[in-house]
This record gives structure tokens, C-alpha cells and sequence, in this order.
């Protein structure tokens, strides 16, 4: 049976980092590192202000972004979330370290003996955590929340939305928060139904790279990359078919 889940608290850290062997490193992990990486580096995703949108409490993805804009400010849809969050940002006893993720992006920056400033540098970034209602009409926590110049959302949509018409709804949330000119970056498992904690099934909603293109485009967006990696675990935890990873531009 499943269950619906609209505030996913730990899911996605649980399915690719908290389980002994990582069974979906290559593809929850270092896939979106190598992406994010890339993309920053060329220089065009740079500003003062990036939201970040993600499911659970997962910061990892945010190390090469840390490099390219002035302040971060982070959105997650319950307490306990945002509890764990501010407790690595703080240093505070049994925080989850970041330690394998930051290794492999300082790597990937040719400064593999940074990693402590690296993660020094990622917690001074993030200025805010907020908590926001992805069901609420008009999220009263979002007002006087500035718009970005770049919006990232990890995991987070195939995990809370229901069918298509929910889907276009909670992305026009997150797109108002993203200035004219901006750039999304959503990444995301790709034709998945469920994935399991603690033994219970919990929906989610599936889709295809060819869906996610069209709403992007249906909302006034121009894709500037698309990139698909095939799943390669075998593990019971979630059922995606593969790793999807897009950048567009919010038109003026």
C-alpha cells in the first residue's frame, strides 16, 4: 500500500547516503555533482541570490554553487529538516557530515586539500532556512523572500506531487521565486512510483524527461541542457528508471 508523503523529511538522503553500501551513488551522487560542476564553472550561473528547493535535509549538491553567488537561502517543507540543516550548519553534536560529498567536488576543483574551507565556505553562504507549504495557494512564509538568480530543486517534485496538474501547480510556486532571466536547475529520479523508509511505500509521481522538458517550456522556460543518466543499482528503496538533470532560462 502506498502512502502519500507531502513533506518527504529525510527521503532522499536516506535512499542514496544513509544505507551501508550507497547503492545509488553514481547516480544520486556524483551524477549531479559532476553536473552542477560543470555548469558552474563555465561562469554563465553566477548572481547574488540562489533558492534552493530540495527534498530533505540535503546540502551536498549546493558545495560548486557556494563559489558563484553571494547568499543562499534554503526551502524545505518540514521542521525536522530544517532541525538537522541548521545543525551541520552550526557544528553542533551529531550533525551528518558532508565529508564524502565535499571530497569529491573539491576534487573535481583541482583542490582536493580544501575540503574543510569548502565546507566552511557553503555554511557561511546559506544566510536563511525557511520553512514553506508546497500545498498552499499563496505561502505566507515566501513573502519578502527575494527573487533569485538561480533556483535549484533536487528531488523534491517526483516526491510531493500527485499527477501532472499538481505538478504544474507547485512548479509555477517555485518559478515565481526565479527572476526574469534566471536560470532552474532541477534534477530529479525519472519514472519512479514509490520509494521505501522504514519498511513503508510511499507515492511518487512518475514522469518523463520529455513531460519535464514540456512543462518547462509550457511556463515560458528555454532548456539549455538536458542530461539523463540511466539507473544502475539494483535496491528496493525506489523504483527510477534513471537520474535527470535540466538547466533552463526563465525568459524576460
Amino acid at each position: 500500500m502506498y502512502m502519500m508523503s507531502t513533506t518527504p523529511e529525510h527521503c532522499w538522503k536516506h535512499i542514496i547516503l544513509q544505507t551501508p553500501k550507497m547503492p545509488f551513488k553514481d547516480e544520486g551522487v556524483l551524477f549531479p555533482l559532476e553536473k552542477l560542476h560543470n555548469a558552474f564553472s563555465k561562469g554563465h550561473l553566477t548572481g547574488d541570490i540562489l533558492i534552493d528547493i530540495s527534498g530533505g535535509a540535503i546540502v551536498h549538491h549546493l558545495y560548486s554553487a557556494c563559489e558563484f553567488f553571494q547568499e543562499i537561502i534554503l526551502m524545505r517543507a518540514n521542521e525536522q529538516c530544517i532541525m538537522e540543516i541548521m545543525k551541520w550548519q552550526n557544528n553542533r553534536t551529531g550533525a551528518f557530515c558532508w565529508g564524502h560529498t565535499t571530497t569529491h567536488v573539491t576534487d573535481l576543483e583541482g583542490r582536493s586539500n580544501q575540503c574543510e574551507l569548502k565546507d566552511m565556505k557553503l555554511k557561511s553562504a546559506i544566510t536563511h532556512v525557511i520553512k514553506f507549504d508546497p500545498e498552499a495557494e499563496t505561502p505566507t512564509e515566501l513573502v519578502g523572500v527575494p527573487q533569485a538568480d538561480c533556483v535549484i530543486t533536487f528531488a523534491l517534485l517526483d516526491m510531493i506531487c500527485k499527477d501532472q496538474e499538481d505538478y504544474m501547480r507547485k512548479l509555477r510556486k517555485i518559478l515565481k521565486l526565479l527572476k526574469p532571466g534566471g536560470h532552474l536547475i532541477l534534477i530529479g529520479g525519472m519514472n519512479a512510483s514509490y520509494y521505501t523508509i522504514g519498511g513503508h511505500r510511499f507515492h511518487m509521481f512518475k514522469f518523463d524527461d520529455n513531460f519535464v522538458r514540456n512543462a518547462l517550456v509550457a511556463e515560458g522556460l528555454s532548456i539549455l541542457q538536458c542530461d539523463v543518466t540511466p539507473r544502475k543499482s539494483e535496491s528496493d528503496l525506489i523504483d527510477f528508471e534513471g537520474m535527470l538533470f535540466i538547466i533552463a532560462c526563465k525568459q524576460n
